[in-house]
């Protein structure tokens, strides 16, 4: 039997890798992932016609997080990556209870934010359905119960992110009236809590300076991903380059733009689902 299972294991370990986001934003952590795990195979979900998920309900989100799981799980993936922070932080846990095959989830780094502040100020920049989530209250009364969290909900960066508006007026005064705020609280850590962010991060140094330390779970995440692959012996054996995937339910144009400077001549084929 322990035979068969290993056998078993070394042949589904070439399958694909499955990442969903409400959207384009979780192309940042796949970007992360590919840089360490260049020969795996990944198939990704752009959920972007029911973005953002921060501002939908407890239930819907479990519902989309299923919906997304199940094609993933249908299209033959090994492991799949909730790479999204409110997705992560409402449903993650149900779906772990749920299916068999191992989860990477994304939570906002208040850890790291909380052991390394100076100034005993950390800011979190996040959606609403995160930082109003039962795990990032659960974390963050665990790690951040002596330092303050300066917490701040980025309404409207992920719209105008999946509009493939990053370099808008529009954008540029919602940062500076979100981030203005967290410096004068005096914060020397910025927690990016949403993996849309990643993209904001030129304009957001801008407004901060040099000395605002900008924390995002990109690496940490991708280093995970290899982590539980080891452990689980689903490693990809292989030495080729992996295949990558794409999936959109809206507007491709805003994923071809994120992706083009890892990807040539990548086709990302809109479909419902």
């Amino acid at each position: 039997m322990c035979g068969f299972l290993h056998l078993y294991k070394m042949y589904k370990a070439i399958d694909s890798i499955g990442f969903f986001d409400s959207g384009v934003g979780g192309t940042s952590i796949w970007k992360e992932m590919i840089k360490i795990l260049p020969n795996e195979n990944t198939v990704y979900l752009a959920d972007s016609i029911n973005a953002p998920y921060g501002k939908k309900t407890h239930e819907e989100i479990i519902a989309l997080s299923k919906k997304n799981t199940e094609y993933l799980l249908n299209s033959g993936c090994k492991m799949i990556v909730v790479a999204c922070n409110t997705a992560t932080t409402n449903a993650i846990d149900y779906l772990r209870s749920k299916y068999k095959v191992p989860f990477i989830g994304i939570e906002p780094a208040i850890k790291p934010a909380a052991l390394k502040t100076k100034t005993n100020s950390v800011g979190i920049l996040a959606t609403k359905g995160t930082l109003s989530s039962a795990l990032f209250a659960r974390t963050s009364g665990e790690f951040a119960k002596n330092v303050k969290v300066v917490e701040q909900v980025g309404k409207g960066l992920v719209e105008l992110i999946e509009s493939g508006n990053i370099n808008s007026p529009k954008m540029d005064a919602l940062l500076v009236g979100y981030l203005k705020p967290m410096l004068h609280e005096n914060i020397d850590h910025l927690i990016l809590g949403c993996t849309h962010y990643p993209y904001l991060i030129p304009k957001i140094r801008e407004i901060i300076g040099k000395e605002v330390h900008i924390i995002d779970s990109g690496y940490a995440v991708s280093k995970q991903i290899r982590n539980v692959l080891q452990k689980e012996t689903l490693l990809n054996p292989t030495s080729n380059q992996g295949t990558y995937k794409f999936y959109t339910n809206s507007n491709t144009e805003v994923l071809e733009n994120l992706l083009n400077d890892v990807l040539f001549d990548l086709k990302i084929e809109k479909m419902e689902f």
